[in-house]
């Protein structure tokens, strides 16, 4: 396996891409910084070194990172182990998962890139909230959607409680920007897609018109959980579809909607 390198000393440069995780101004993972990808936990640190991100280190303590003895064999890739203590003082916090690592981002994908291959896409407008980010790409995962497209207002995918929460499914379904917005999803028409924006206002149809469509390639619009998708999305969509409800609820949570709606696609 990789190299233990033994360290006690939270001063230590060696773990500086590790250090103050909690203070907003200089996490490593922000955009504009030096936009490492974070993994936390045994699990999604598994799937970022099974991933096509360049990982840089490991830190955690032995018996988390020995959990992964097997995974990282072969791989010349520094695993600095310390206490929990010491983990918690160059963090800024104590890690329950007890492991962390951290790599470099792989190059950019095009929306044409992965429009070329694709049946089914999540293209997201809005959709701010890391945690709902995280979840949407876990249930694109598990659901067989081919990729996701981040039109306006979207955070970005590889914050670290995006990562988490998605349990490092992030780091395998693939993703890029839609530019411009809403008019770049011409592109996805210009291939062949059909465009489906899920709204739960009156006049839409129910979800089960998409296995009715007889569409080969799907493009779900899924906006934020305040306002939804705007109405120049709507316009740019060729039907609107909506999830039927109990009365007295009118929505979901966006994450939620997308795995009934993501369901839906995979049946069709």
């Amino acid at each position: 396996m990789a190299q233990l390198i033994f360290t006690d000393d939270p001063a230590d440069h060696r773990l500086d891409d590790f250090r103050d995780l909690s203070a907003a101004d200089r996490r490593p993972d922000r955009p504009g910084g030096r936009g490492l990808v974070i993994a936390e936990g045994t699990v999604v640190v598994r799937r970022l070194l099974d991933s096509p991100y360049p990982v840089r280190a490991l830190l955690g303590v032995e018996r988390r990172v020995r959990d992964l003895e097997q995974d990282l064999a072969g791989l010349d890739v520094p695993a600095y182990v310390t206490s929990a203590e010491t983990m918690a003082e160059v963090v800024g916090f104590h890690l329950n998962r007890g492991v962390l690592a951290v790599a470099d981002r792989a190059p950019a994908r095009s929306a044409a890139e992965l429009a070329a291959g694709a049946r089914a896409l999540a293209v997201l407008e809005g959709v701010g909230d890391h945690e709902n980010l995280g979840a949407l790409f876990r249930n694109a995962a598990a659901l067989g959607v081919d990729g996701v497209l981040l039109g306006a207002g979207c955070s970005d995918p590889l914050y670290r409680r995006s990562v988490r929460v998605s349990m490092g499914h992030v780091l395998r379904v693939p993703f890029a920007p839609l530019e411009p917005w809403p008019s770049g999803l011409d592109l996805l028409r210009a291939r062949g897609f059909r465009i489906a924006a899920l709204t739960p206002r009156p006049g839409s149809a129910e979800l089960w018109a998409l296995r009715r469509a007889g569409d080969e390639r799907f493009a779900l619009l899924l906006g934020s959980e305040g306002p939804g998708l705007s109405e120049e999305a709507l316009a740019a969509a060729d039907l609107t579809v909506r999830i039927p409800m109990a009365d007295g609820v009118d929505s979901l949570n966006v994450a939620t909607a997308a795995a009934v709606a993501f369901y839906e696609l995979r049946r069709s």
